[in-house]
């Protein structure tokens, strides 16, 4: 069985689920899932992003939910997540990740013998120019091989 360690930012997709489990063939996957959501300290990248992306409106409207339902989305996110991999025939557990997240990876992959780790994100142009997104810095912190995929948008 091929284990994984799955950091993403967001609910997983259909589209995001058959990406994630379809990656080495035939072969049984197991998946670790840290859900790491994205902060209040965030806002200036993602506004930049949007605009990089063309997402006018978006930049200029960051969605804020108050700041009080953040943990509770990101752990509704991570079960979500959770179902539809176990319904695409994937083992899968998880966790929230809010300090340290990259210390927390580590660790997963290393109590779990990981084969890879997997960051499922949106693209995060600002970030990834200055190589300071998740997968470049996890690349620097684990023993394993990081591949970085971008989420569906639906």
């Amino acid at each position: 069985m091929f284990k994984t360690v799955l950091m993403i930012e967001k609910a997983l997709s259909d589209a995001d689920v058959e990406l994630v489990t379809t990656l080495h063939g035939e072969e049984k996957v197991s998946f670790v899932v840290l859900m790491q959501p994205r902060g209040k300290q965030d806002e200036l990248l993602r506004a930049l992003d949007d605009v990089a992306l063309g997402h006018l409106d978006q930049a200029v409207h960051e969605h804020d939910d108050g700041g009080d339902a953040t943990p509770t989305l990101a752990g509704e996110s991570l079960e979500h997540s959770l179902r539809h991999l176990r319904r695409a025939g994937a083992e899968a557990v998880g966790e929230v990740v809010e300090a340290h997240p990259l210390a927390r990876l580590r660790e997963v992959v290393e109590e779990n013998t990981a084969d890879e780790v997997l960051v499922l994100t949106s693209p995060h142009f600002v970030e990834e120019f200055f190589h300071r997104d998740w997968a470049s810095r996890a690349r620097h912190e684990v023993g394993v091989p990081v591949l970085k995929l971008f989420a569906s948008e639906a």
